[in-house]
């Protein structure tokens, strides 16, 4: 599956009163590597193993690969990931027609704020909330993978 999606800083704390759902994440990855990165996810009580390959040059669109794995599995599978977990708070918004999802990132990340919005085609107009910043799709520093090699927090 291809995946398609704007990432862009958010500006305020606004978007939380409009969620309408929330919950933590922890994710490692066993491979990081810029062609392909392999991630190891838990999410509420389920576990996913994630597979996404090398983005496109505007950073938009990439293929994706998701399946869901037991809590144990995950668990298991996040002791042999590489250095740096990535926790975060993820809060989903509808706004127009779309969700946005907002992520709050912990620990060496803290002070970061993301959000993300999945598109069905790469021209696919959306509207905007306020809290949306400066738009940062295909930044590789933002990417997960690179967050928990190089956090937030070591930023000069």
């Amino acid at each position: 599956m291809i995946e398609i999606e704007r990432k862009f800083l958010v500006t305020s704390n606004a978007f939380k009163v409009e969620a309408f759902n929330s919950y933590t994440i922890k994710q490692g990855f066993l491979n990081s590597h810029k062609e392909r990165t392999v991630r190891v996810r838990l999410k509420k009580d389920s576990g996913y193993l994630t597979v996404k390959g090398k983005s496109t040059e505007n950073g938009l669109s990439r293929f994706e690969w998701e399946h869901k794995i037991s809590l144990l599995e995950a668990e298991n599978l996040l002791g042999l990931c590489e250095e740096g977990v990535i926790d975060k708070k993820r809060y989903n918004v509808k706004y127009g027609n779309h969700i946005f999802e907002v992520d709050v990132f912990f620990g060496d990340n803290e002070g970061l704020v993301l959000a993300e919005v999945e598109l069905t085609a790469e021209d696919e107009q959306f509207e905007k909330p306020e809290w949306l910043g400066e738009e940062v799709t295909g930044d590789t520093k933002y990417y997960n993978s690179q967050l928990s090699k190089y956090p937030f927090q070591s930023w000069t």
